[in-house]
């Protein structure tokens, strides 16, 4: 808990200067307070004891909403000041959060649940606000608007004074008290959230699978139970919340009371004059309310607390080291690779790549095959520089790819997966996917490219046809033809596929191979093949086997070793 509330704190740092507007705004609107007061005690002294008229208070009365107008503004511009701090920190956050992700890159993060991501960066970057626009600024309020009614109520009655002294830290200390206990509830609350949330978009997502299996029903149950846990959670919390609030009020109360009842006596003993007793009772209350009002917003406090946790959790994961001093590649459309001695291990240890060495010239054309498991796939994440070898080195035309600036490399490959991700948006945005604004004759030129204009064309409204998320409304063949225009209309001297042509019916295929055909020719090319048939026309093929290259060269060389391609295409031939 430590480093989250060192983290609040060190995040609250960047909007310090609005907050304490809010929290001198607050001050003021304070010692109003205390004129207000002021002015309607002698306004009843007047009138009861004075046996004055309303002309004889006509100029206290207008002095009394003079005082109303100005509290009412200065209690508006504070909650403004405090909400566009707490908005600030709410977007600098997200902003900061996203970037971490991004950096962190798809291989960190597949271990992370999707729902309880967008959780942490919704909910719980919402629930910042609270402890930033009102919990921060109430706590400094509890100090100065208590002390500034303190400075006036003891010159005019030093027992009400000395009542105020002594149980005025009462209320905070009930509310620490009170609120050890919450804390530790509360982040079970929001880990729970954060659970519910994975578990049901993975329900969400698999939904046809489980129908498919008769499982619905069972997993309606675990959500069910989930739901209930968080339920019973969510009460648990507000119960010592609601309890909180009832003792704050209690303490107060009987506080107010007691100077009631000795202000009462003082006045029948005329040991304490009406106005000043009067003065006195007025300010009573509102020497607890900030009191009372801070144990309300403590559960902000909890709350963000709870939410805070899983922030720094994700902020503190490691992510791949940034060059010192990034270098610029210049610019040419022909790009060779090069990996040295390259290996890379899993977290676990598992090693994945054991000392592979791939050189790739410019233009050239290979495809990596291998059994499951082989490193094919780790190959390619280390090209697209989601993942860094732990030792070895890959060179892009002889400059260490560790040493290039990341943005940039990336401006200079496309990649084709096998499962094209297509987001809700119209067909022209998720071409230009990164480029905004774009020329629309280029766009049309890439889909033409790609063999997708016809089916682009037939839509409703054509390139401002709005697809769903993953491509809902459009069949496989067609999101994958998107997502070839993508690549061309990117335009990059390197071309990464991962199978792009599996799972598609023969006509939609030969469609998406023509496409491919064209993108690759002249470019630096490397292809992951699950499929044999889609790598004969390879300039070399890589065999991968248990991390280590085992064979190289064309289609034909290798069929005539009796090697592990040799046995891959005859299991693939007796599969068909």
């Amino acid at each position: 808990m430590t480093n989250v509330t060192g983290w609040l704190k060190q995040t609250g740092i960047r909007a310090a200067k609005p907050l304490r507007v809010a929290v001198a705004l607050g001050t003021c609107s304070g010692l109003l307070l205390i004129l207000q007061a002021w002015v309607l005690a002698g306004i009843v002294n007047t009138v009861v004891f004075g046996h004055r008229g309303m002309t004889a208070v006509s100029p206290m009365l207008m002095s009394l909403l003079a005082v109303f107008a100005a509290r009412s503004a200065i209690a508006w511009a504070s909650e403004r000041m405090a909400f566009h701090a707490a908005a600030n920190i709410k977007l600098d956050v997200r902003r900061q959060l996203l970037e971490h992700l991004f950096a962190l890159g798809p291989v960190r993060m597949v271990a992370e649940h999707a729902g309880e991501l967008a959780t942490t960066l919704t909910d719980g970057v919402e629930a910042l606000e609270a402890y930033y626009a009102r919990f921060l600024p109430q706590m400094a309020l509890a100090a100065l608007v208590p002390l500034s009614i303190l400075a006036v109520v003891t010159p005019l009655d030093w027992v009400s004074g000395l009542v105020l002294v002594a149980t005025g830290p009462l209320i905070p200390l009930a509310m620490i008290f009170i609120g050890r206990n919450a804390e530790a509830l509360n982040q079970r609350q929001w880990r729970r959230l954060a659970r519910l949330s994975a578990h049901f978009l993975d329900v969400l997502q698999g939904l046809t699978t489980l129908k498919l299996f008769n499982a619905s029903r069972r997993e309606a149950a675990v959500v069910a139970k989930l739901s209930d846990d968080y339920r019973k959670s969510t009460m648990a919390v507000l119960r010592i919340a609601f309890l909180s609030s009832l003792a704050l009020e209690f303490l107060a109360t009987v506080s107010i009371a007691l100077i009631a009842v000795l202000i009462g006596f003082r006045m029948m003993w005329r040991d304490l004059g009406f106005r000043a007793g009067l003065l006195v009772l007025l300010l009573a209350p509102e020497f607890y309310l900030p009191l009372r009002t801070l144990g309300t917003h403590y559960h902000a406090r909890m709350n963000a607390i709870g939410a805070g946790e899983r922030i720094v959790q994700l902020l503190k994961t490691e992510a791949p080291p940034q060059p010192q001093a990034a270098l610029a590649l210049p610019a040419s459309n022909r790009i060779g690779i090069q990996l040295q001695n390259v290996r890379y291990a899993y977290d676990s240890g598992h090693l994945v790549l054991d000392g592979v060495s791939i050189e790739i010239a410019a233009a050239e054309h290979i495809a990596l095959v291998g059994p499951s498991g082989a490193g094919k796939t780790t190959v390619v994440n280390l090209l697209l520089g989601f993942a860094q070898p732990d030792s070895g080195q890959i060179l892009v035309n002889g400059y260490p790819l560790d040493a290039v600036d990341r943005r940039q490399w990336l401006k200079h490959v496309t990649w084709v997966p096998q499962n094209p991700r297509i987001f809700h948006g119209t067909v022209y945005d998720n071409i230009t996917l990164g480029r905004p604004g774009s020329d629309r004759e280029a766009v049309r030129a890439a889909a033409h490219l790609a063999l997708a204009d016809e089916f682009i064309e037939s839509l409703p409204f054509g390139y401002d046809t709005v697809v769903g998320e993953g491509g809902r409304g459009l069949s496989g063949g067609q999101v994958r033809r998107l997502a070839l225009a993508r690549a061309f209309f990117k335009d990059a001297p390197v071309v990464i596929l991962d199978e792009p042509s599996a799972s598609l019916d023969l006509e939609s295929e030969a469609k998406l191979t023509a496409g491919l055909d064209r993108l690759t020719r002249g470019r630096t090319t490397v292809v992951i093949a699950h499929r044999l048939n889609t790598v004969m026309n390879a300039d070399r093929i890589i065999v991968l086997d248990h991390g280590q290259v085992v064979e190289s060269g064309t289609h034909r060389e290798l069929l005539g070793q009796t090697g592990l391609y040799h046995r891959l295409v005859g299991q693939y031939a007796g599969a068909g």
